[in-house]
């Protein structure tokens, strides 16, 4: 597995927020290494707009971003996931398919800046702080001696890095 690059599943209900903005802060900080993916249980179909802007903003491209299901990567012909982080509570609440293969698994769960009511600056506040306590958990993620960590290890290092 150490020679090959990891395939990550970030999973959110809607697949248009916290989701998305996982999905391209790791395809940017862990390009070669790691293989970034998101999905939704129940996915809104379109990307939020305010997350678009922010990561075009921060350089991030977006033309292959959307919204889409889990289902998608339960596919035979979908690449086999090694890391599935759930980065909202009610996806970390549902019922997940199985997964070929059993990937490592984390809640890393945030406040959704979507449901943020107020001013186009407050909604604007709520995303960076988003991508904020993302980016910090992944370059956690990013940091870690993945190949040196028995599965057990693993597991509590991905737990505490949701705590971040």
């Amino acid at each position: 597995m150490a020679d090959t690059a990891y395939n990550v599943l970030f999973l959110c209900t809607a697949n248009s927020a916290r989701s998305i903005l996982a999905e391209a802060i790791l395809r940017r900080a862990g390009a070669g290494r790691f293989n970034a993916y998101s999905a939704g249980s129940h996915p809104c179909g379109e990307v939020n707009p305010n997350a678009l802007a922010l990561l075009r903003e921060l350089g991030h491209p977006v033309d292959a971003l959307r919204s889409k299901g889990w289902d998608e990567f339960t596919q035979p012909d979908r690449p086999a996931l090694d890391f599935i982080f759930t980065v909202c509570d009610n996806a970390a609440q549902e019922s997940c398919p199985v997964w070929p293969g059993h990937p490592a698994s984390a809640h890393w769960g945030i406040p959704d800046p979507a449901v943020v009511e107020g001013s186009a600056a407050e909604k604007r506040r709520a995303f960076a702080e988003a991508y904020r306590l993302l980016e910090t958990r992944i370059d956690a993620f990013l940091s870690l001696p993945i190949v040196a960590l028995d599965h057990a290890s693993l597991k509590k290092r991905l737990n505490a890095i949701g705590k971040l």
